[in-house]
């Protein structure tokens, strides 16, 4: 993942505020370290940190059409650039970058290009023959992109938070599947296929077919290393499996070898440790077995809230092994991985999904979590790794993909135990495969463990001990006078919060009515329905009543993340 920062029509174009600018883009530099690059146009600013996946040599940014009048800088990969290329006969590209072709999409349709992008992008484009600019960010905003306004009536836009806490007044997370064009200067409109779900066309066959075409090969343009996050459950063991399918046959072997690397993190005995290694042997892959330990967690917190620029509570619970892993990563050359984030949200997977009462409910539920990916697991996966510069593609967030998902009637979603049919059903029984099987027949059918949960169930009850011994509720409840002058602000608005089971919605807490005393985010407080559940006695302390600020850490470590996300955006 690369870094981009654009800044414009600020009333400074001094040299100082042109260094100024390339000092904010530093704060982005472990998004993107292999080079870094600025475009300045009177009082305009486009700063890029380049990660390098595409065309390593010669992709530098920003990047220009052919008489750079339109500019652009990109973080992102577009898997249809050789197909957009194809139909643009009449212009030369400098470079073979997949992301080039914007800017050569804008000069031949103007701002409905959008629609015609299939990838994860967030970009800033400027046209100096009028000095206008767009920004867009893709459907599901698995890329991150903020917004933000200074006082000289300048505005900003970031891959991260942290290069615009200092010089804007305030910023707000870029809503996915929009485009902001300053001739229209009133706002973000819809382009997409997410402006709203309609009711599924009720699809009655779904196939593997579906997530190997769409999904999962096109995602192996690469010129570096790269490899698959395998935990060893459904998602990531699905993905390794078919690249392993498939690797000898893309491009991409021809490089680097048809002998797939696979990377997990846990605790050492923990369930995904013991789940990935099965699968792991079962594909004959590289693979790669990493340990933390729960102090090891708890000592990188504080860099982790840094990096992710949140303090929800599922999102740093899970952030910090994968913040780890990626480290170890990186050390080993490889710039690249797979992940499987998406497939819970699309197919119903969390196990809440057992006591959804309706296929109706059920299909509301999901696209309720779908439209809060970029919020949740999107800025994990992104985040977390970009932090050591390395990128994650998540092929279950493949638009086509998941319009066909979506169209599935939802009843074949339902978890009804009675017929077998566990979470994710559909999916499994798509990949299983009696005379060519993609995986061992009880990973294929393994129930459902959150990322925080499989690394060790020890990491989130060493994270509750860690809050109960260092803050104590009369420490929460006298916060704010604590720390008057360090209130979070705009920072504060870009972290979800509510009520939460399981990663649930706040709305699918009434599905059970014991759920709402039993308010956390762990798969293990799906109680009746995870193998390991929490007691059924286990209750909630009155003290931790802030939704916001608890949701199963505990009120005072939520509190520190309030303080620490807020101080962690700036430099």
């Amino acid at each position: 993942m690369c870094g981009i920062l654009a800044v414009l029509g600020v009333a400074d174009v001094s040299l100082a505020k042109r260094s100024r600018i390339i000092e904010l883009s530093r704060r982005l530099r472990h998004r993107g370290p292999d080079w870094s690059g600025i475009h300045c146009y009177q009082d305009c600013y486009l700063a890029h940190q380049r990660l390098a996946i595409v065309d390593p040599t010669s992709g530098d940014q920003p990047l220009y059409n052919e008489d750079k009048s339109v500019v652009v800088t990109v973080n992102g990969e577009i898997y249809n650039h050789e197909e957009l290329k194809a139909n643009l006969k009449s212009h030369k590209f400098q470079t073979a970058s997949d992301c080039e072709v914007i800017a050569h999409l804008y000069e031949e349709y103007g701002e409905e290009f959008v629609d015609m992008l299939d990838g994860m992008f967030a970009f800033v484009l400027l046209d100096t023959r009028d000095k206008s600019f767009i920004a867009a960010r893709d459907a599901i905003g698995i890329c991150p992109l903020y917004m933000g306004w200074g006082l000289d009536g300048s505005v900003w836009f970031s891959s991260e938070m942290k290069a615009l806490s200092d010089d804007c007044e305030r910023f707000i997370s870029f809503p996915p599947g929009h485009l902001y064009s300053s001739k229209t200067g009133d706002g973000t409109t819809h382009h997409g296929f997410l402006k709203a779900f309609p009711p599924p066309r009720t699809i009655l066959f779904f196939s593997d077919r579906a997530l190997r075409r769409h999904a999962i090969i096109k995602r192996l343009m690469t010129d570096v290393p790269f490899g698959v996050l395998l935990s060893g459950g459904l998602d990531s063991s699905l993905v390794a499996s078919v690249v392993s399918r498939h690797l000898a046959e893309a491009k991409v072997a021809a490089q680097w070898g048809n002998k797939l690397h696979t990377f997990c993190i846990g605790l050492k005995g923990s369930p995904d440790l013991r789940a990935a290694k099965e699968v792991a042997d079962y594909l004959g892959t590289v693979h790669h077995e990493l340990h933390f330990t729960v102090q090891e967690g708890i000592d990188a917190l504080e860099e982790v809230i840094y990096h992710v620029e949140t303090y929800d509570v599922t999102t740093i619970r899970a952030s910090t092994p994968m913040f780890l892993m990626s480290r170890k990563i990186k050390s080993l050359g490889v710039k690249m991985v797979l992940s499987g984030e998406g497939s819970d949200e699309i197919f119903g997977g969390y196990l809440y999904f057992h006591k959804a009462p309706n296929k109706k409910e059920f299909h509301e539920e999901t696209c309720r979590k779908i439209k809060a990916l970029h919020l949740y697991d999107c800025l994990r996966a992104n985040k977390s790794t970009s932090a050591w510069g390395v990128e994650a593609r998540v092929p279950f967030l493949d638009k086509n993909f998941i319009n066909v998902a979506m169209d599935i009637d939802p009843e074949w979603k339902m978890i009804k135990r009675d017929l077998g049919r566990i979470e994710k059903w559909v999916l499994r029984n798509a990949f299983d495969d009696e005379e060519k099987p993609y995986l061992p027949k009880h990973i294929l059918y393994r129930q459902k463990e959150q990322f925080s949960d499989g690394v060790g169930y020890s990491w989130i009850d060493g994270l509750k001990d860690h809050a109960n011994e260092h803050v104590s509720d009369s420490m929460m409840m006298n916060a704010s006078f604590v720390y008057p002058e360090n209130t979070p602000n705009a920072a504060r608005l870009t972290v979800p919060g509510g009520p939460s089971v399981a990663c649930s919605t706040a709305k699918a807490v009434e599905w059970d009515a014991a759920w709402s005393k039993n308010l956390d985010p762990s798969g293990r407080a799906a109680l009746g329905v995870h193998d390991a559940a929490y007691e059924d006695t286990l209750q909630k302390s009155p003290a931790s009543a802030n939704p916001v600020l608890d949701n199963g850490f505990g009120p005072a470590l939520g509190e520190s993340m309030v303080k620490t996300v807020a101080s962690a955006t700036a430099v």
